[in-house]
C-alpha cells in the first residue's frame, strides 16, 4: 500500500544516506548526523548535506485502443511494463519523457500529462508518472535498454507489474480511459 511503500522508501533512502557519504565533499572531514533534520554536517567547515533524490520519469503511451509495453532485461521473464528513465541535468520532466521514449523505442509522443508520483528507493529516486499519446514513428528498440516492445490492445495485455507500483497504476489508468472511450 502507498503508506507502507512511502515508509519503506524513506527508510531505505535514509539508511543508505547515513551510511554512504560519511565524509565531507568540501574539506574531507568526517560528517556527523544533524540532530534537528535529516542531514549530515561537517564539524570542520559546517557544510550541511541532505539526502539526494534522483528524479525519474515513467510514462504510459496510448495509441487509440492500444498501450505501448516493453520488456527490459532486468524484468522478470514474462513481465511487461512502460517506459521509464532518469531525468538528466538541465532537463524538464516533460523533456525527459520525450527523450526517454525516443531513445528506448524510437516513437514520438505528445499530449504529455502528469498523473502521479511514487518514492522509489532504487536508488534514492522519485518516480514521476505521466501519460502521453502516440504521435508517430515505428518501434525501434534500444537493445541496451529494451529486449522487446510492442503495442498491446487494452483488453489483451501480457503480464504486468504488481498492483500498487506506479507503472501498474498508470497502465490501469490508461486502460480505464480506453474502456470508457470505447463505450461512448
Amino acid at each position: 500500500p502507498d503508506d507502507l511503500l512511502g515508509i519503506a522508501s524513506r527508510a531505505v533512502t535514509l539508511s543508505a544516506f547515513y551510511h554512504t557519504p560519511r565524509f565531507c565533499g568540501v574539506c574531507g572531514g568526517e560528517t556527523n548526523r544533524k540532530a534537528d533534520e535529516n542531514a549530515t554536517v561537517c564539524p570542520s567547515c559546517s557544510q550541511v548535506f541532505y539526502p539526494v533524490i534522483n528524479p525519474a520519469v515513467i510514462v504510459c503511451i496510448r495509441r487509440e485502443n492500444e498501450i505501448l509495453l516493453a520488456r527490459a532485461p532486468h524484468f522478470l521473464p514474462v513481465v511487461y511494463s512502460i517506459i521509464a528513465g532518469f531525468v538528466e541535468a538541465g532537463e524538464t520532466l516533460e523533456h525527459a519523457v520525450v527523450r526517454e521514449v525516443a531513445e528506448e523505442t524510437g516513437v514520438a509522443i505528445d499530449t504529455i500529462r502528469y498523473r502521479c508520483s511514487q518514492p522509489w528507493p532504487f536508488p534514492h529516486s522519485l518516480m514521476v508518472g505521466f501519460t502521453a499519446s502516440y504521435a508517430g514513428g515505428t518501434i525501434q528498440i534500444d537493445p541496451t535498454e529494451i529486449e522487446e516492445a510492442g503495442w498491446y490492445s487494452y483488453d489483451s495485455l501480457p503480464s504486468l507489474p504488481a498492483a500498487g507500483s506506479i507503472s501498474r497504476i498508470l497502465i490501469d489508468l490508461v486502460v480505464q480511459e480506453i474502456a470508457r472511450d470505447t463505450k461512448s
